[in-house]
């Protein structure tokens, strides 16, 4: 890999990292959001929402984290 294209690689790295880090933040907000939630409420539509929210948000943390190690193992 050339230098130019690995150094472009490296800048969509620190991207993707701080898109991880704005995901993993709104994930750990919609969880205590969720986990405040009185009983009744966690189990209405609205808990069920924040809760589905916060799986997809978890799920897209683990989106980038992949990312991040496919674009290490590209360029190394």
């Amino acid at each position: 890999m050339n230098k130019e294209r690995r150094k472009e690689l490296e800048r969509a790295g620190a991207l993707i990292d701080q898109a991880r880090a704005i995901i993993e933040e709104a994930a750990g907000d919609e969880r205590e959001y969720f986990d405040n939630m009185p009983e009744n409420m966690q189990n209405s539509d609205k808990g069920s929402a924040a809760e589905s929210a916060a799986d997809a948000l978890d799920t897209a943390f683990e989106a980038c984290e992949t990312a991040m190690d496919s674009i290490n193992e590209a360029t190394q």
